[in-house]
């Protein structure tokens, strides 16, 4: 009898946890789903997960672990190769695309998608910065800021300063007897380089403290927007106040400095940006100028330094490739006149098989891990709807991972771009259409040169080749790339 009574408990505990666990799985479909009344029945597949947390467990745990496609894969395997989802992510019901012509579709068209960005993104890079303003005004400040890091004849002129950082830095660390931190390493050299763009001169104590905050401030760009000790988020809120008055300092010092001495010192974006006016002789406000900064330095140099950390190892990953990549560089310098000292930008542009390598590394390492726009009305996508208000995320990693537009997409083969006619929407690392990322040609140079002057002197002994790769906030090996960089005789 009381055996019986123990299981009919224990079968009632099971029962209402299953009624429990359906229930709560269904509060985020009623909330968001029913009220839509008609076009509802227009939704692409999926499910809206948990209440507040939406599928965010599900996707930190995909990104945690050792193979992130799993997360777009499981929507595949429930749902079908649709390429078009509907779920909850970063606190908001949201479409998730993952096909070429989707991606392309929405990128494309600013009349009916903005900006759809995270709150923490928003509160961080500031509510002046592209990731916040109308579509009008992303337009009219892009065309006042980014003609000098727009185009490889526009950053010419900064050629022999990277040069001149990369080639300090490697001999730096050529020099070591023990291992470095490699991606930590190249992330300094990435910084002064943006800095002295963006900067100009610009104090070595200055730097240092900007980059501490600015690892702070991009650790909290994609957390949950949790203002409390101890979070990410709250972290990344403190350090972008000490940039904000770090730049506040930047301006005023610029606005009282003699006219002698602004004529000698190295003038950088900013003092272009607070000169420039638009059609009406208007000047940007400081904090136009400073979500800007904020925006172009955080998005700069992270992004290089991963790109040219992660073609550095596939490279010697595969020994046939480094050495493809090595004799063009050689060959470069080879047909150079004697009296040519350093790199110019018409031998840049003929380094076609390196181009190749950053496309493949770009393309492997997906960064940003989506683009995020919002629908500002209702919009139809491969006969789904998509209503106004949600949420649309661009899924670079199902798109670049995808074996139907790309065959074996594990594998890192720069020779696969050997006459590739890229379709629309396939590859776009940089995002594409109006707000096509200003800091693309930027990166690119950055890394052509520095793996030019690596491979032509330099290789890389890792430590732990099987380290195990943590892909949040960015795709990096866990140990950050412990090497040993080895000068070659």
């Amino acid at each position: 009898m009381e055996l019986d009574i123990l299981w009919l408990n224990l079968a009632i505990f099971i029962g209402s946890f299953i009624l429990l666990f359906g229930f709560l799985r269904k509060v985020n479909e009623w909330y968001y789903v029913r009220k839509l009344g008609e076009k509802r029945h227009s939704l692409p597949p999926g499910d809206m997960g948990w209440p507040f947390l939406g599928n965010m467990l599900s996707f930190i745990r995909a990104f945690r672990s050792s193979n992130p496609d799993t997360f777009i894969n499981n929507l595949v395997r429930r749902y079908g190769r649709t390429g078009v989802y509907k779920t909850h992510l970063f606190g908001s019901p949201a479409i998730i695309l993952c096909t070429p012509e989707t991606c392309r579709q929405v990128l494309m068209d600013d009349d009916k998608f903005g900006n759809g960005y995270p709150v923490s993104a928003i509160r961080l890079t500031g509510k002046r910065s592209f990731h916040s303003v109308s579509s009008s005004e992303h337009k009219r400040l892009r065309k006042l800021t980014t003609s000098p890091i727009n185009g490889h004849e526009a950053l010419a002129m900064y050629i022999g300063y990277i040069e001149e950082i990369v080639i300090a830095s490697l001999e730096e660390w050529g020099s070591i007897n023990g291992p470095i931190e490699f991606f930590c390493e190249i992330r300094k050299v990435t910084f002064k380089v943006i800095t002295h763009i963006f900067l100009g001169s610009c104090s070595d104590s200055t730097l240092g403290l900007m980059e501490k905050y600015y690892v702070d401030m991009f650790e909290g760009v994609k957390s949950a927007a949790i203002n409390i000790p101890g979070f990410a988020f709250h972290r990344a809120l403190k350090a972008r106040n000490k940039l904000v008055k770090i730049f506040e300092g930047i301006l005023d010092d610029r606005r009282t400095m003699k006219k002698s001495d602004h004529q000698k010192m190295k003038r950088g974006m900013i003092d272009l940006i607070m000169d420039v006016e638009d059609e009406n002789r208007q000047k940007l406000d400081d904090e136009d100028i400073i979500d800007l900064l904020l925006l172009f330095l955080l998005a700069g140099y992270e992004s290089s330094a991963l790109i040219a950390m992660w073609a550095t190892i596939f490279l010697h990953q595969r020994p046939e490739t480094l050495q493809k990549a090595k004799e063009e560089q050689e060959e470069i310098i080879k047909k150079r006149p004697s009296s040519q000292k350093g790199l110019s930008l018409k031998e840049i542009k003929q380094m076609e098989y390196l181009a190749k390598v950053i496309d493949e590394t770009l393309r492997l390492i997906t960064m940003p891990i989506s683009n995020f726009r919002e629908a500002k009305t209702d919009v139809s996508i491969k006969g789904y709807v998509i209503p106004k208000g949600w949420k649309v995320l661009i899924s670079n990693q199902g798109v670049h991972m995808d074996p139907e537009n790309y065959s074996i997409p594990k594998e890192f083969n720069p020779s696969r771009w050997d006459n590739h006619v890229v379709k629309p929407g396939s590859f776009i690392p940089f995002g594409a259409g109006s707000k096509l990322c200003p800091g693309a040609d930027l990166a690119r140079l950055e890394v052509s040169i520095f793996l030019h002057y690596f491979l032509l002197k330099y290789s890389l002994k890792q430590l732990d080749p099987g380290c195990p790769t943590v892909h949040l906030p960015v795709p990096r090996p866990s140990d950050n790339c412990l090497a040993k960089v080895i000068k070659l005789k």
